[in-house]
């Protein structure tokens, strides 16, 4: 069985083909992997994109759920990272957006935490759920 290349996409600054057996991202460290289902390639990818930053970062479910955060979400601590009183509202923002389209947010003072600016990237992974909000803490600038 070969594995001939068929269609190439490229999903959050990596690059999915499809081969005869599945999806192979070009970015995954092992180079044989395949992943049977594209939605499971794609997942791959958007943990990958939160694992690359050295803030904070995660993926929001519609239910409200970080199903994944990156390290230094995890020393701030879910709660702190993305408080669960604020993250319906912040999913909210995430559906109101095109599909790879970004939303800036600035979360208010907390009483151990100045205020804090989140980007947050609405992506479909697995069309079955709908879309999911990449979330990345960027560097506050005010004026």
């Amino acid at each position: 069985m070969s594995d001939t290349i068929g269609m190439m996409v490229g999903f959050l600054g990596g690059t999915i083909v499809t081969v005869e057996t599945g999806y192979r991202v070009l970015q995954h460290p092992k180079p044989d992997k395949v992943f049977r289902r594209f939605a499971d390639a794609k997942w791959f990818l958007a943990v990958r994109w939160c694992d690359q930053y050295d803030t904070p970062a995660g993926i929001l479910t519609s239910t409200g759920q970080l199903s994944f955060h990156n390290q230094p979400a995890a020393q701030m601590g879910d709660d702190r990272f993305l408080p669960p009183l604020m993250r319906p509202s912040l999913f909210e923002q995430c559906l109101a957006l095109p599909a790879g389209e970004t939303a800036t947010v600035i979360l208010p003072e907390q009483r151990d935490q100045p205020h804090r600016q989140l980007l947050i990237l609405a992506v479909e992974i697995d069309p079955r759920y709908g879309k999911v909000a990449l979330v990345l803490e960027h560097p506050l600038h005010l004026a």
